[in-house]
């Protein structure tokens, strides 16, 4: 990017915050004027008190003279299609929030998650958001996840795993999580049913545009762009970047918008200005229980370009210049299971491009042996000697996958990586790295931890499926490596990457 190209996306970038703030600012007038007409309210009903010096009488009398004499109209609100929200005074605030308080950044990501009854990809797709982001990205924007159930036990659960698993990401401000109270939600028993939909897709829906919906106006006041993401996605590297410029270019160019869409699945890679939130809002709120997140989307969409004297094709062009399309796309879904209970979605964007599923190593010639079973022609042997990945069928307590070297190596270092891109959570849990020498220890290595037949444990896999480190010169030669599996697994297990290192293939 030249000098003059750079200075006029700064400026573009500087107007769009000055958008924000007097976004913010109106904000507040809001609130002025709403704190105005209650006091006014109030004060009606008291200032003929005699209790009141006639000074206080004559200072209300003439402050609150429209309020009283009931000018101002009442404008519309949330309150208006959620009467339900007026029951509780925190039925807006997060009952749940852990936020070291980052604001005025560029872009902000939501990513609401719910109970899953078969498995979750939380943790996988926030790894691969952090991972796919440099710390100068990391530094500009937000991750701000919504637990979406009302059920605190669950949510301090997911939340605990977060923070154990995410401790850096929390502590910087990148990563923050909310839950929302009990009392956001109407009934959900007394929805009407439409569409032809069955009680509980009413009921999945209804939520999500309401889990959607308080994503949005946390997220607004933060950041000038919101990018609406999902818990089951895979991103590609640097997609930040990419997407703000996208945006800066198009308000440098004066070109108009209202989304920006880097996925073609349903509300995946959707951006916004944060500014124009309120939109999307007001419109989910007006329409939660009528149609899925996606069709209110696309009829927001209509009603703001779309003409009733114009045919179809109009309508679709005119639609097109708001709703942007972004190729190749950024973002992947990768979860199979729907948090809508029994529904299987394997839905793909094609746009995406193919995804790395193994990273190849040259490894040191050895006898491979998996006491798993192979999925197919996904064997042990071609993971190790780099042309695809293992995928083993459930491992059991006590399965072994051995490496019995022909000729024994000084191990520098070892890497075992479980699942991949598209089966996150098809890993390795509970299961050890163990070393056997040609030589057996003497008694002076007394730190050491042996197997009951001979083998020393050198490491373990991690919370996200990795197990990686060094093995001590002192053991020497190592003439067999292998992994332990100690406990029962839910998931089939993958090995996407198998790397031993030692002095001959450094």
């Amino acid at each position: 990017m030249s000098g003059e190209e750079a200075l006029v996306e700064r400026l573009a970038e500087l107007q769009l915050r000055l958008q924000h703030l007097d976004a913010m600012y109106r904000a507040r007038e809001e609130d002025v004027q709403m704190l105005s007409q209650h006091l006014g309210q109030l004060l009606a009903d008291s200032v003929n008190s005699s209790s009141l010096p006639p000074e206080a009488r004559y200072l209300l009398n003439n402050g609150t003279a429209a309020a009283a004499a009931g000018h101002l109209l009442r404008l519309p609100s949330a309150y208006h299609f959620l009467p339900h929200l007026l029951l509780s005074p925190t039925s807006l605030r997060p009952a749940y929030s852990l936020s070291k308080g980052r604001s005025g950044v560029s872009v902000i990501m939501g990513v609401p998650t719910v109970k899953r009854e078969v498995q979750s990809y939380l943790l996988s797709t926030l790894q691969n958001l952090v991972e796919s982001m440099s710390r100068e990205e990391q530094e500009d924007a937000i991750i701000v996840v919504l637990i979406a159930e009302t059920d605190e036990e669950y949510v301090l659960q997911v939340a605990n795993e977060i923070k154990e698993h995410f401790e850096w990401e929390i502590s910087s401000g990148l990563l923050e999580i909310i839950a929302p109270p009990p009392s956001y939600y109407p009934d959900m028993n007394r929805l009407r049913t439409t569409l032809g939909d069955s009680p509980e897709r009413v009921r999945w829906r209804t939520k999500q545009n309401l889990d959607f919906a308080f994503l949005m106006m946390y997220a607004q006041p933060k950041a000038m762009f919101y990018i609406q993401l999902e818990d089951d996605i895979l991103a590609k590297p640097h997609f930040l970047s990419t997407m703000k410029s996208v945006a800066l270019e198009r308000i440098t160019n004066k070109r108009p918008w209202f989304v920006l869409d880097f996925c073609q699945l349903g509300f995946i890679g959707k951006m916004f200005r944060c500014v124009e939130l309120p939109w999307l809002v007001q419109f989910f709120f007006m329409f939660y229980n009528d149609k899925p997140v996606d069709w209110l989307l696309d009829h927001l969409i209509h009603t703001k370009s779309c003409s009733l004297d114009k045919d179809t094709k109009h309508c679709k062009k005119a639609k097109d210049e708001l709703w942007i399309h972004y190729k190749p796309s950024l973002f992947q879904h990768i979860g199979t299971h729907s948090s809508l209970r029994g529904k299987v979605q394997k839905l793909k964007d094609k746009q995406f491009g193919k995804v790395r599923l193994f990273i190849p190593h040259a490894n040191p010639e050895a006898v491979v042996v998996s006491e798993i079973k192979a999925y197919k022609q996904y064997t042990l042997k071609r993971a190790y000697n780099g042309e695809s990945f293992f995928w083993g069928l459930l491992p059991q307590p006590g399965d072994h996958l051995l490496f019995k070297f022909i000729t024994p190596l000084v191990i520098k270092r070892y890497i075992f990586r479980s699942g991949n891109l598209e089966h996150p959570s098809d890993r390795f849990y509970n299961t050890t790295i163990e070393a056997l020498p040609v030589v057996t220890p003497t008694a002076t290595y007394d730190s050491l931890n042996f197997t009951a037949d001979g083998f020393i444990i050198v490491g373990k896999f991690d919370h996200m499926g990795l197990a990686e480190g060094k093995i001590d010169a002192k053991l020497g030669a190592i003439k067999e490596l292998r992994l332990t599996v100690h406990s029962e697994s839910e998931n089939w297990a993958i090995l996407s990457e198998i790397f031993i290192e030692s002095e001959s293939n450094r």
